[in-house]
């Protein structure tokens, strides 16, 4: 499933085609949204917006668009009426004079009032948005420290959308080896000092992620990597999905195990159980 960077950088590619223009012509493939192109049918689009893995096209008199990719859902940006080949089901089709904004897969897709998205069932639950700029390493401090997420591991915390939204199962990994933390500690265990670090981590590698298509490892290191001649694939992440292979800092094994239904990865040697 996509994760807060890849949504961000898909608004920010539609949002370079929508906003400030008008929509021509709109489609929806869910029957139970048709009724809403006449109403948007016209309208100039705002902004997009994200928050967690939820993407919120905003519009003139007060509607937005929720979408929520879901594990397939995928946004495609073409020059008008070009639409791909492909055996996805398309979910939003979104016309101005020079481009279409095409949503395929996707489900989770509603039509709200602006003024009450806030509203919406996800939007209404969620912690704030790790890529929000106004977001301080001291914010999320706080709430690692706080009785509602205290006494939760580290690796159930990170995947709750209630304590940040927009983290998935990479970053959760990478962040938490950034802080030198097994995920097996619970936020009551962290001291002030560790608090701190694991909030900052949660914010740098997130906002590096985002800078740089998905990848978090120093830019330093990545360039070393790209010089020895790994492929991408092999030189993004410090232990998501590199179970078995040496570590890139103490060279020790990544081990890897399944909680949850979900892929962990950390490294027994930079990050101990104590």
């Amino acid at each position: 499933m996509p994760e807060g960077p890849e949504i961000r950088r898909a608004a920010d590619r539609i949002e370079a085609v929508l906003a400030g223009r008008v929509i021509e012509s709109i489609n929806f493939g869910l029957p139970r949204l048709q009724r809403y192109a006449k109403i948007l049918r016209g309208q100039r689009v705002q902004a997009l917006e994200t928050r967690g893995k939820a993407l919120l096209t905003h519009f003139e008199h007060d509607w937005t668009i929720y979408s929520h990719n879901q594990l397939y859902g995928v946004w495609r940006i073409v020059a008008r009426d070009c639409l791909p080949e492909t055996g996805r089901s398309l979910r939003i089709a979104l016309h101005t004079k020079t481009h279409s904004a095409l949503l395929y897969s996707a489900s989770d897709i509603s039509v709200w009032p602006t003024p009450e998205i806030n509203q919406h069932p996800f939007l209404s639950r969620i912690g704030p948005d790790i890529l929000a700029p106004d977001l301080h390493w001291r914010e999320v401090a706080a709430r690692l420290a706080s009785p509602e997420f205290r006494r939760r591991r580290l690796e159930a915390l990170y995947l709750d959308q209630r304590f940040l939204a927009g983290i998935g199962n990479y970053l959760r990994a990478e962040i938490l080896f950034a802080a030198a933390l097994n995920p097996v500690r619970n936020a009551a265990s962290l001291g002030r000092g560790e608090r701190g670090a694991l909030a900052r981590a949660t914010l740098a590698v997130s906002r590096r992620s985002y800078a740089t298509a998905g990848i978090t490892l120093p830019p330093r290191l990545a360039k070393r990597l790209v010089s020895q001649g790994f492929r991408r694939e092999q030189r993004r992440f410090f232990v998501f999905g590199r179970d078995g292979q040496p570590c890139y800092r103490c060279g020790g094994e990544i081990a890897r195990a399944e909680t949850g239904g979900r892929r962990l990865y950390w490294c027994p040697g930079c990050q101990p159980a104590l």
